[in-house]
């Protein structure tokens, strides 16, 4: 789940909001033509979505579904074990107290016998039992078999509403006959276009509201390190922005990037953002980390307040 937080990043609804509002601000380094700008920003904001929605419903899925399999996996293997051993315990210690009648009861400051700290021993190594028992599953399957489980995976994880809607949009937009369908203003099904967008519109204040909701959450119960969120944030907002304005400008110095400093300043952007907020449903979908999911949430996104402040005014002075 760490990896997960670390790795995915809100490339959707946050940028959608900056952007633009970028665009809007006097001065800004990327054209006096505010309009212009802000069409430009939002295509590039909605490529943005569309490709993380892609890599979230794919590669973190993945993390978080494996994830909540062996937590599940893990807890219903440690229930199942304490209470056979107590069976046998209870079984033995019957036989141990008739056979000793009132004898347990001479000496009470006797040490243990070497049976109790046998069965102690053997608590431990029940208590270990899940863990290794995870690992042999995996080890004992074929090739084949887990070759199948990766592509039945693969194709499960491609039929997410959310990969199905983007790789449709692509569809639509690369194909000149079926974009004149649908996108312009003589378009046909023009209409599809216009529901579309004002669904989207309405989308995302009620995210932004969705994501207040998960953040009380945090405020309530605290059952992480503070290592943890501390390594997080670091990661989020120092590391990831310090490789991203690397890798952008070597691209750029490379000759991979067009000379539009909007373009750059998005991908820039794209290594400063909180981690996703789809993590959050991912968790409630596995029932797995939901808690630790929330306390997350609260501090990368309060300090994401700051953090994409001080990056959004490095990376236009840098382009400017």
């Amino acid at each position: 789940m760490i990896i997960a937080f670390c790795s995915a990043g809100n490339l959707g609804n946050l940028l959608l909001i900056i952007v633009p509002a970028v665009c809007d601000e006097d001065g800004n380094p990327f054209g006096k033509d505010r309009s212009r700008c802000r069409s430009r920003g939002l295509s590039y904001s909605s490529l943005s979505m569309a490709l993380g929605g892609l890599f979230i419903w794919t590669h973190t899925y993945s993390l978080m579904q494996k994830a909540g399999k062996m937590y599940h996996k893990m807890q219903s293997k440690s229930i199942q074990c304490p209470a056979d051993s107590d069976e046998e315990h209870l079984a033995q210690g019957d036989d141990q107290v008739k056979v000793d009648g009132e004898a347990a009861y001479a000496d009470e400051e006797a040490p243990l016998p070497a049976s109790a700290k046998l069965a102690e021993h053997n608590d431990e190594n029940q208590m270990e039992a899940p863990l290794l028992s995870c690992e042999s599953d995996i080890a004992n399957k074929g090739f084949w078999t887990n070759l199948k489980e990766t592509i039945h995976q693969v194709v499960e994880e491609l039929m997410a509403p959310p990969t199905v809607s983007a790789i449709v949009g692509f569809v639509v937009g690369l194909l000149p006959w079926l974009k004149s369908l649908v996108i312009g203003d003589g378009a046909p099904l023009r209409v599809i276009q216009e529901s579309l967008q004002l669904m989207g519109n309405g989308t995302i204040p009620c995210i932004t509201l969705i994501l207040g909701g998960n953040l009380t959450q945090g405020l309530r119960k605290s059952v992480l390190k503070r290592t943890v969120i501390i390594t997080i944030v670091c990661i989020r907002y120092v590391i990831l922005p310090l490789i991203g304005m690397a890798v952008v400008h070597a691209a750029y110095g490379v000759g991979f990037l067009p000379h539009d400093p909007l373009y750059r300043y998005v991908l820039m952007m794209q290594f400063a953002m909180p981690p996703a907020m789809n993590i959050g449903t991912m968790a409630q979908l596995f029932d797995v980390g939901q808690e630790e999911c929330s306390v997350i949430f609260l501090w990368t996104y309060l300090i994401a307040a700051i953090a994409l402040t001080t990056w959004s005014t490095i990376f236009m002075s840098i382009l400017s």
